[in-house]
């Protein structure tokens, strides 16, 4: 089923948070639209059990440069997430298509060889009304959905921590 189809910020069965430390970038450019991913992010987070205390905000100048960022928070804070919020809007030119995959490539990789969950919550839209539409509009809000993930792929890594072995195994 598409977004375009439901509202993905609702959810349920989200596990606890709690004691988890999450961080956040996120981008300036078309910051009307990022400013409200970063607060539906930041709610969410504490709502499921984050302390405020241990979610950390920075912000880059556009979403070309949040894999910096991301990889910044890894190194210098060694978070159990970072979530990278942003909104690239197309316009007359391609320019959209290569900063999308750039960031997306940049984010995956570094998830991949950091071993620390990277969220990709960057909006990637043809235009405003598409981005209102996924900021706090009628198809929810991305903010709260990278949330949500960044949750999830926490747990999911620590389910994967060996457990301690008894004798013989």
């Amino acid at each position: 089923m598409s977004s375009k189809d439901q509202n993905l910020s609702v959810h349920s069965d989200v596990p606890s948070a709690e004691g988890f430390k999450i961080h956040i970038a996120v981008s300036d450019w078309n910051r009307s639209i990022t400013d409200k991913l970063l607060k539906g992010c930041q709610e969410s987070l504490q709502e499921y059990g984050v302390a405020k205390d241990d979610i950390e905000v920075v912000r880059t100048p556009g979403s070309f440069e949040l894999p910096y960022a991301a990889k910044a928070l890894i190194k210098n804070n060694a978070p159990d997430a970072v979530i990278c919020l942003g909104c690239v809007i197309k316009g007359e030119t391609r320019h959209d298509e290569y900063i999308n995959m750039a960031v997306a490539q940049g984010l995956t990789q570094l998830s991949l060889v950091s071993d620390t969950p990277v969220i990709f919550g960057v909006l990637t839209v043809k235009d405003d009304q598409q981005a209102e539409d996924r900021a706090g509009g009628k198809y929810g809000n991305k903010g709260i959905e990278s949330a949500v993930t960044a949750i999830r792929m926490v747990h999911l890594k620590k389910s994967f921590v060996k457990k301690k072995k008894s004798i013989g195994y």
